[in-house]
């Protein structure tokens, strides 16, 4: 314990730094889960995606082609209803993506109107995000 408060004095740019990341990653799912949020803006999907969210894209397989997020899996929006349990094991969050997020932003809503909580579309779709000049990657 001693050790620990000696390093705190010494590095007290750095434990308050921690201390700061943690308070924002705490208040930002806070907020998400408080406010029923399931349209997020690139920046926050950006957040989302960094703490470890399962990124899906629901375009079809030419447009995902063309360009996706890197980190994207491509399963078509009707495959995705069928079976959203592919995308949202063990409580993890997804992020849906379409063109211009409509498509996205509706088929989280059927999703969580089933009980499915953890999902959240990218607002303004993949246009959105290269807008913000976002990387996206072709295949």
């Amino acid at each position: 314990m001693q050790e620990f408060v000696e390093f705190s004095s010494n590095n007290a740019f750095l434990v308050s730094g921690l201390f700061a990341s943690a308070l924002a990653v705490i208040f930002f799912e806070l907020r998400i889960k408080t406010r029923n949020i399931s349209s997020l803006s690139a920046p926050l999907a950006v957040q989302l995606i960094n703490s470890g969210a399962t990124v899906v894209d629901i375009r079809d397989a030419d447009k995902f082609s063309v360009g996706h997020i890197g980190s994207a899996r491509n399963i078509p929006e009707a495959e995705l209803l069928k079976n959203p349990e592919n995308v949202t094991k063990k409580n993890k969050q997804a992020l849906l993506i379409c063109d211009t997020g409509a498509r996205s932003a509706e088929c989280a809503t059927r999703l969580r109107k089933n009980g499915i909580d953890n999902i959240f579309s990218l607002k303004g779709g993949i246009a959105a995000w290269q807008e913000q000049n976002l990387p996206v990657v072709s295949d």
